[in-house]
């Protein structure tokens, strides 16, 4: 339990902390890689690059230090971080590297005001939430290693099949190398893959873009400009291949809900609406599957799609290319701005909507759907990499 002196000198300093956090943040990344390079492999240094991690991190400490008398408010947050450092094989011993290094940037930054008893008073608040993590983390791996195919740590899987979806997506069919049983997920989820790049470990999240309760999992990767690991696995990885991976992890997974369900998507987002797609035509919901890509030959999953259609008159389904081709001539074009948003989806705003893309898209889709009466509370969304703002 965090002692009071220590909430009262976090509470004064919380402003000077508040107001540096990037600054903090943008210290501590290079301070640790520099005085501990074996954990930079967990870190996605494009992320880095963009400076979205930093402030993702800068965000979550200011959180966590406003509300250390109601850590329940943070409940989905911290859930997240649990889900993807679970992901990713963050283990205990991480904490104090993690910690020392953050005071560190903390003394470096506030220079004369960040004296020993403020260090103290904020490194004692850290160790309650790394306890906090580390357990609800041993939770979690523990959790994934007793349900029926699970396991802990890293599991060698097989390529079994390349798939072309499009020009840039390329989907990659994994079983068990050993033959076992697969660990089934929920619709949403996605695993980490650990590779080794020319002597470089990298760890990337993937979204299974298949249903559950089949005997592979999916993932569909786009091939991103000067991309590392995504130019890797589309130009050197091969059917019978052999690759790292963790469990199934993450929370951003299809509700049991019987109201309509909207998944709206753009680019390679499309990828875990695909997984939930399916098991919620077969729970009877009625589906909005709202997609943009660019035009025909960056779609990717169209026939797959089609061909459900076909199969559930509940599925309602709308594509928009936004910089179409010759070749498209008769496909919808445009953006899911407001006003088409309005027309397609159903009068009775009661619904679930998943929301997943580029962050443009999804920040200018939510302010449309929240200004069209939807709950915030009911519009789902996720991005892929550090968390970032939504709302402007």
């Amino acid at each position: 339990m965090l002692s009071q002196a220590s909430k009262d000198i976090i509470a004064a300093t919380l402003p000077a902390v508040k107001a540096c956090a990037t600054d903090i943040t943008g210290v501590f990344y290079p301070l640790m890689f520099e005085r501990y390079p074996e954990v930079k492999a967990f870190f996605n240094q494009t992320h880095q690059a963009q400076g979205t991690q930093r402030q993702a991190l800068a965000n979550a400490v200011v959180a966590y230090a406003a509300n250390l008398d109601r850590l329940e408010v943070l409940g989905d947050a911290v859930s997240l971080i649990v889900q993807k450092h679970v992901s990713l094989g963050i283990q205990p011993e991480h904490y104090p590297i993690v910690g020392e290094c953050l005071l560190a940037a903390i003394r470096e930054v506030l220079g004369e005001a960040a004296t020993d008893q403020v260090l103290g008073a904020w490194g004692e608040a850290y160790g309650q939430l790394a306890e906090l993590l580390i357990g609800a983390e041993e939770a979690q791996y523990a959790g994934n290693a007793a349900r029926p195919g699970g396991w802990r740590g890293e599991r060698t899987f097989k390529v079994v099949r390349r798939e072309r979806e499009s020009e840039v997506i390329e989907s990659f069919y994994l079983q068990p190398a050993d033959g076992g049983e697969l660990a089934t997920f929920k619709p949403g989820q996605y695993i980490c893959l650990v590779l080794d790049i020319d002597g470089q470990q990298v760890r990337r999240n993937y979204s299974l873009s298949c249903r559950p309760g089949l005997d592979y999992y999916r993932i569909s990767v786009k091939r991103e400009p000067s991309g590392l690991v995504s130019g890797y696995l589309h130009d050197r990885v091969l059917v019978g291949d052999e690759l790292l991976l963790s469990a199934p992890a993450g929370d951003f997974v299809l509700n049991d809900a019987e109201r309509p369900l909207v998944l709206l998507s753009a680019g390679v987002g499309i990828t875990p609406t695909l997984s939930m797609l399916r098991p919620a035509l077969e729970s009877g919901r009625v589906v909005h599957f709202l997609h943009g890509a660019l035009n025909s030959r960056h779609q990717a999953f169209g026939a797959d799609v089609a061909a459900l259609q076909q199969g559930y008159p509940a599925l309602q389904v709308q594509v928009l290319y936004s910089e179409p081709l010759a070749e498209d001539a008769g496909q919808p074009q445009g953006l899911f701005d407001q006003a088409r948003l309005a027309a397609l989806l159903p009068a009775e705003r009661d619904l679930d909507v998943y929301l997943l893309g580029p962050k443009a898209f999804m920040q200018s889709c939510h302010a449309s759907l929240r200004s069209l009466g939807v709950a915030a509370e009911r519009i789902r969304y996720e991005f892929f990499g550090p968390l970032e703002v939504i709302e402007g």
